[in-house]
């Protein structure tokens, strides 16, 4: 009876209509009584029709913990009106909105200056310790003859050894770092036995690596007991593996005082290798270069003393993302106090159980967004402060961390458009495709994955593209999305004419397959859901038990009735209640 009523006002509203907003009207809620004939008895003692899902009367303890539901899914504006309690949580993420933004460029800035000095030197000891060196060949830097070896090797060291009359920075020796107590390790690396002779088709092998290496100190150092010198260390080119150059300098970034930062004190360790493990008459050469970074000793900025003011905001940021973490974590226990009381209600008075659907709703998804968001942030602003006090440099871990709790932060900002019903499309759509995308998906990564593994297979030795796994999904993803499709075709080497016809195949069934029909039917699942959206208003829609459940609270916020209503327990922070709408925890389904 009652539930046809129901079903119609709801069929109405559809899901962007205030069937969710439980009591977001000021009118004597008509909107959210079941219109039926039998209306005058809805004063009656309630039962629930399991064949029409409705409720026919109300005793006092029904109305309480209905009264309760209806304020736990409140939006802040209605719980304003309804307990006069001021949204004190949304205040509170709009805060931490704009001082975790102001952290992230704080740290950004900061960032990409200890980048930047760091590229900018590595660039510099390539030019200072690389013979001939040139940038547009970084990739393929190698040399072919044994004197070259030789002469690339000696004018490393060479350079090292005049580098504080040579170079235009500051640097300075690190001691007592490499072999035998000196400044710079030369080694090689080389199988134990090695026997090769192409004349006669044998070989003759100990796969057993030799490490052996000597010590070389700059010449202002006063000559230690190495060894030997370097000028006598001979190459064993049959059995070579390769050949390593370890040495560190240091030096300070002096451009952190735009920033109104104190200098940082750097290390670089330098590795630079020359390769020659395949054997091909090719060796290739390339430098490595690690940056530390470290407190430097005394430090004195004529004009600037040592600042803590941001020390200070770090710190507050943090102290903020843990009041909204623990917050957030209170609201997520009261949905899970509610929740059970809802459920043994159910069973105790009414012989029915909730469904998992049902239960969910109580479990918010956008605070268990929130609560990874702060502690991600705490633990980013926790690494940040050792950072800008130069115990720890892990700027990487720092930067992803901040990122991503940024990230989430402004992700959050959609559930406060979801209160408005025109924002909140974009939501809807995602959950109703959501389900469709992720199978979808599943199916077509088998057929991706296949084409990969091929790829790298037969297409990896003929074309640059395809060398690695890594660069084969790169390629294709590209192609998906039309990029690079002629240099795709065009760097395929013709030199076996089998292989070059597989790749046209390859590429065409490939591109054919994902740009024309699943790329298309991927978009069409989504305007498929949208379409589903849009026309909600005019089909009938689902309606749950604990809708309505809820629905046959008629009450207004402004009523007055929910002023003694507890949605739990009281707890600590009880002074701020949550600020949850319906859609937010529809979206957790």
């Amino acid at each position: 009876m009652a539930a046809t009523g129901r079903r119609d006002s709801s069929e109405q509203t559809g899901l962007f209509s205030s069937a969710s907003h439980y009591g977001s009207t000021e009118s004597s809620g008509e909107h959210d009584r079941p219109t039926n004939s039998n209306d005058t008895n809805h004063n009656k003692p309630n039962i629930l029709t399991p064949a029409a899902g409705h409720w026919v009367s109300a005793n006092q303890e029904e109305e309480d913990i209905r009264r309760k539901l209806k304020y736990f899914f409140m939006s802040p504006c209605d719980k304003y009106h309804a307990k006069g309690r001021k949204p004190f949580k949304l205040v509170l993420q709009l805060l931490k909105i704009v001082i975790v933004t102001a952290q992230l460029t704080v740290f950004g800035i900061s960032n990409q200056v200890a980048v930047t000095f760091k590229e900018e030197n590595t660039m510099t000891f390539k030019h200072l310790f690389l013979k001939e060196y040139d940038p547009s060949s970084d990739d393929s830097f190698a040399v072919y003859t044994q004197q070259d070896v030789y002469d690339h090797m000696f004018y490393t060291i060479e350079k090292y050894l005049t580098l504080p009359e040579t170079t235009v920075g500051r640097y300075a020796y690190v001691y007592n770092v490499g072999v035998n107590g000196s400044a710079l390790s030369l080694c090689q690396q080389y199988y134990k036995k090695g026997q090769i002779d192409p004349a006669n088709d044998t070989f003759n092998i100990d796969p057993l690596v030799v490490t052996d290496c000597i010590g070389v100190n700059p010449l202002s150092v006063p000559q230690t007991q190495l060894t030997s010198s370097y000028k006598n260390f001979t190459l064993k080119f049959h059995k070579l593996i390769n050949v390593t150059i370890q040495f560190q300098l240091k030096a300070i970034n002096i451009q952190t005082i735009i920033n109104n930062e104190i200098p940082d004190c750097y290390t670089f360790h330098i590795t630079i290798v020359m390769d020659n493990q395949a054997h091909s008459g090719k060796v290739k050469i390339w430098l490595e270069n690690k940056a530390m970074i470290r407190e430097c000793k005394d430090p004195s900025v004529s004009g600037h003393a040592e600042s803590y003011t941001r020390v200070a905001f770090d710190v507050a940021v943090a102290l903020v993302c843990l009041l909204s973490l623990l917050l957030c974590g209170r609201s997520l226990l009261r949905g899970v106090v509610l929740q059970q009381e809802f459920v043994q209600f159910f069973k105790e008075s009414l012989d029915r159980k909730v469904c998992w659907a049902d239960r969910l709703e109580f479990i918010n998804g956008w605070y268990i967004l929130l609560i990874i968001s702060d502690i991600f942030t705490i633990t980013g602003s926790i690494i940040k402060i050792g950072i800008e006090s130069k115990t720890i440099s892990t700027y990487d871990i720092c930067g992803i961390l901040l990122g991503t709790s940024t990230l989430l932060v402004w992700v959050g900002v959609i559930r406060y458009l979801t209160f408005f019903q025109k924002y909140n499309i974009l939501i809807i759509t995602l959950r109703v495709a959501f389900p469709n995308v992720i199978r979808f998906c599943c199916c077509v990564a088998v057929i991706y994955l296949g084409y990969c593994f091929c790829g790298w297979i037969v297409l990896g030795p003929y074309h640059v593209k395809f060398r690695s796994l890594s660069m084969v999904s790169e390629c294709l993803f590209s192609l998906i999305n039309g990029d690079d499709m002629f240099v795709t075709f065009s760097e395929m080497q013709e030199s076996s004419t089998l292989v070059w016809v597989f790749s046209q195949l390859y590429l065409y069934t490939f591109i054919s397959l994902f740009i024309y029909m699943v790329l298309s039917l991927f978009i069409a699942l989504i305007t498929g859901a949208y379409e589903t959206i849009k026309h909600q208003t005019q089909e009938s829609i689902h309606i749950t038990d604990l809708h309505a459940f809820i629905a046959e609270c008629t009450d207004a916020p402004t009523s007055g009735k929910f002023r003694g209503v507890e949605t739990s327990p009281c707890s600590f922070f009880c002074c701020c209640d949550r600020t949850t709408t319906y859609e937010d925890v529809l979206l957790v389904n």
